[in-house]
């Protein structure tokens, strides 16, 4: 077993709430906490600090405790932070969804999460409105952030100066938030986070990750995923950074806001870093405040993040963890340069892991003569890991054992300078810029289909050495079923990053005598005709 060689950190027994806000002082309730990259409108810590509560006023004065699970539909703007923060000042529970989800895919999550509210915006009122309504949440629960007849509007709501609601709940067992996460394999499920491991999750990045007051944060990954939740939001509010929200990548604004706004501390996914690295555009812009580049949520090569430091003269740093980690378990720290960019650092703090053989099941702890383990699966115990997956015993115990190690599904090594690579996985999700992607999803959808007989989804490389979703068809006899016809079905059903983006039509599936996909042949077939 290997622990972490950072001495362990305190982890206060509050809610997120007080965590991040209850310290305030004079200096800092005046400082700028977010600023909205569209108008420049800034966001003093001590306004946002009373907004929430006003917002968790006016949810107690509806109904909502701490039984109460909220759905929030919305992309990176100001307002998130308030009614996310708000929401758990309230005691409920935060499910966060995709921004670019179908009504079907928001409606089965507001389902499956048990959600009775929904927040959203009005550009996305529409799936959110015929999702809502499929899930039975009326109209007047559907509030809708910057205004829409016939639903609760975030200024009605603020304006009525309600008091923030007495709760009381344990941090260690009180969900805070359920983000959705395939796991290791599967369709996607509620992972059960609670106030005590959002809480120890931020204590642990401070360790590692170098985010000071001064530093002003662009935050394009989004809020709603884990690493834009805790990583972004969470610990740059603790930190008492500001930051700058947008909410949507585009390369040029994303250059734009860095020079207008001097921004010095980015996070990003690694198809960011393709393009820092290599798109032309980036010339025409000054961007030298930026001192430090952050990569996490897919793996990033290193000649990549190389490539991008050198053009940008920054720090490269990279990480690793996953929604059932809260999210961070590795990360590079700050005064370590002699661990390579292509690595994911050292452990945080509080956390041990186990590097297990998964042909034996044996755990590996020898370092070879080239000061490197063998691979093996990546197991981590830490104050950070989740509850379990919501209303899913089985999955729940296939992931986490009886000792409180999370399996990870990636594939790691250890090396002697105490810093791990992820090398490989087991599982089976496909990572599409820094989006999960659960095959069974695909292809429980693609056997929808009246002309499809069977069909296999794995992750393969494109011309840019990113992993996309590909499809193997089994067609119905004399369907002439066509590629172009089963990439717009797809697409016409599941958010942007889900689409399938190669098909190939094949006599039969590859399976298992229990009837399990061999996806193991599938790649061994790609790399052939590669």
């Amino acid at each position: 077993m290997f622990t972490s060689s950072f001495p362990d950190v305190e982890i206060p027994d509050v809610s997120v709430f007080d965590f991040l806000f209850a310290s305030l002082t004079d200096d800092e309730v005046t400082r700028v906490a977010l600023i909205d990259a569209a108008s420049g409108a800034e966001t003093t810590y001590g306004a946002l600090r009373a907004q929430a509560s006003a917002f968790a006023g006016a949810l107690a004065a509806r109904g909502v405790g701490t039984d109460t699970v909220i759905a929030l539909l919305c992309p990176n703007v100001p307002a998130f932070a308030t009614v996310f923060h708000g929401i758990l000042r309230a005691g409920a529970v935060v499910t966060t969804i995709n921004s670019l989800y179908t009504a079907g895919e928001i409606q089965k999550q507001l389902t499956d999460a048990g959600a009775t509210w929904l927040i959203t915006v009005s550009p996305l009122l529409a799936q959110a409105s015929a999702a809502a309504e499929a899930a039975g949440i009326p109209h007047e629960r559907v509030i809708v952030l910057d205004g829409a007849s016939g639903h609760p509007n975030l200024r009605q709501l603020l304006a009525e100066q309600r008091v923030a609601p007495e709760v009381s709940f344990d941090p260690a067992t009180h969900l805070a938030v359920l983000p959705y996460s395939s796991g290791t394999t599967g369709v996607p499920k509620g992972v059960m986070l609670t106030h005590r491991n959002l809480v120890a999750n931020v204590q642990q990045c401070r360790s590692n990750i170098d985010l000071r007051d001064t530093d002003r944060v662009l935050a394009v990954l989004p809020f709603f995923h884990i690493y834009g939740m805790t990583v972004l939001l969470n610990l740059a509010l603790r930190q008492r950074a500001s930051l700058v929200t947008m909410p949507k990548f585009d390369l040029v604004e994303f250059l734009t806001n860095i020079q207008k706004y001097g921004c010095t501390y980015l996070y990003i996914a690694p198809p960011i870093a393709v393009a820092l690295a290599k798109h032309p555009v980036v010339d025409q812009f000054d961007i030298s405040t930026v001192h430090t580049v952050f990569s996490g949520a897919a793996p990033l090569d290193g000649d990549t993040a190389e490539a991008a430091g050198r053009r940008l003269g920054a720090r490269m740093m990279q990480g690793y963890g996953m929604s059932e980690l809260s999210p961070v378990s590795h990360a590079m720290p700050a005064d370590r340069h002699d661990i390579p960019v292509s690595s994911v650092g050292t452990m945080l703090p509080n956390q041990s892991c186990k590097l297990i053989d998964t042909a034996t099941g044996e755990e590996i702890t020898e370092v070879g003569a080239d000061g490197v383990t063998k691979p093996g699966e990546l197991w981590v115990k830490g104050p950070n890991v989740m509850l379990g997956y919501l209303n899913q015993p089985e999955a729940t115990a296939e992931t986490l054992d009886s000792d409180g190690f999370l399996h990870t599904g990636d594939i790691a090594v250890y090396h002697e300078g105490d810093y791990f690579s992820i090398v490989d996985r087991v599982k089976e999700l496909i990572k599409y810029k820094g989006y999960q992607i659960a095959p069974a999803e695909l292809e429980a959808l693609l056997l929808s289909h009246p002309k499809v007989m069977d069909a296999a989804v794995i992750g393969v490389l494109d011309d840019d050495k990113q992993e996309i979703p590909k499809a193997f068809v089994v067609a119905a006899p004399d369907s002439e079923l066509t590629e172009e016809d089963v990439m717009a079905f797809v697409a016409e059903n599941v958010a942007p990053h889900k689409k399938v983006r190669r098909v190939e039509f094949i006599e039969a599936i590859p399976k298992s005598t229990s009837g399990k996909i061999l996806r193991k042949d599938l790649r061994a077939r790609e790399v052939a005709h590669v």
